[in-house]
C-alpha cells in the first residue's frame, strides 16, 4: 500500500489573516506578490523543507524571512506566532494520515489487514516527508511551545485507539476469551514500534528507513493478515 501527502501543503484554504496578502500585484522587486492565502501555504512548505536538513538546528523565524525573502514581519502578517506555523503543519499531518485511515476503515474489511495498512501508511508518510517527521516525534518541537508536543501525543493516541478498534475487532472473529484486553495490549505494542520507527528515522539524518523489512516486522506484530 502507497501513500502520499496531498499538496499543496497545507490542506486548509485560505484563512481570515490571508487577507492582508496584496494578491496578485507586484513588488518592488519585479516579483509578482502571492495570491490571498498563497504566502501561508509558502511559509509551511519553507518551514517543513528546512526541517528537513538532516542535523538542523532550531528554525528561527529569521532563518525562516530570509529564506522566503521576506521581512520577519511579513511572516506575522499571516501567522501570530511561530506556534501557529507548527500548528500548521500538524494540521496537515493530522488531516493527510487520518484521511487514509478512515479510507482504509471504508475499503478493508478484514480488521487485522486493516491494522497492517494502517502501520505501513503512517510509516510511508513519515519516509515521504522527513521534515513532518521530526515534527510527529517532536525532535523539532524540542523547544517551542508546550501545547505542540501535547497536540502530536494526541495524534498518536488517536492511531493507537484506531489500532485498538481493528486489533479487538480480529480478536472477536478469532474467538480471543479477553479481547479487549489483548487489543489494547497489542495496539500499545504496534504504536510503540510506529514511534521507534518515525524516532530512528530522524535521528539518523533520514538514513534509517521507517519501512525498512517491514513485511517481516509486521508479519510479527500483526500475524495472520495479507496486505
Amino acid at each position: 500500500m502507497t501513500s502520499s501527502a496531498p499538496e499543496p501543503l497545507p490542506m486548509a484554504g485560505p484563512s481570515a489573516d490571508a487577507a492582508h496578502d496584496d494578491g496578485g500585484h507586484t513588488e518592488g522587486n519585479g516579483r509578482k506578490r502571492p495570491k490571498p492565502g498563497e504566502r501561508r501555504v509558502q511559509i509551511l512548505q519553507a518551514l517543513a523543507t528546512m526541517l528537513e536538513q538532516p542535523g538542523a538546528e532550531r528554525v528561527t523565524t529569521a532563518a525562516l524571512a530570509a529564506r522566503l525573502e521576506v521581512s520577519e514581519a511579513a511572516l506575522y502578517r499571516h501567522f501570530a506566532s511561530k506556534a501557529q506555523m507548527f500548528e500548521g503543519l500538524i494540521e496537515f499531518i493530522e488531516q493527510a494520515v487520518f484521511g487514509l485511515v478512515n479510507q482504509l476503515g471504508e475499503r478493508e474489511p478484514d480488521a487485522m489487514a486493516r491494522s497492517r495498512k494502517l502501520v505501513t501508511l503512517l510509516l510511508q508518510f513519515g519516509e515521504k516527508n522527513p521534515g513532518m517527521t521530526r515534527v510527529m516525534v517532536g525532535d523539532a518541537l524540542v523547544f517551542e511551545n508546550e501545547r505542540l508536543q501535547q497536540r502530536m501525543n494526541l495524534f498518536f493516541d488517536k492511531i493507537e485507539s484506531a489500532l485498538r478498534q481493528n486489533l479487538r475487532e480480529a480478536a472477536v472473529v478469532a474467538g480471543a476469551t479477553t479481547p479487549t484486553v489483548d487489543a489494547q495490549a497489542d495496539a500499545s505494542v504496534v504504536t510503540a514500534f510506529c514511534v521507534g520507527r518515525l524516532q530512528r528515522f530522524a535521528r539518523s539524518g533520514f538514513k534509517r528507513s521507517p519501512s525498512e523489512s517491514l513485511e517481516h516486522s509486521l508479519a510479527l506484530l500483526l500475524p495472520g493478515a495479507h496486505l
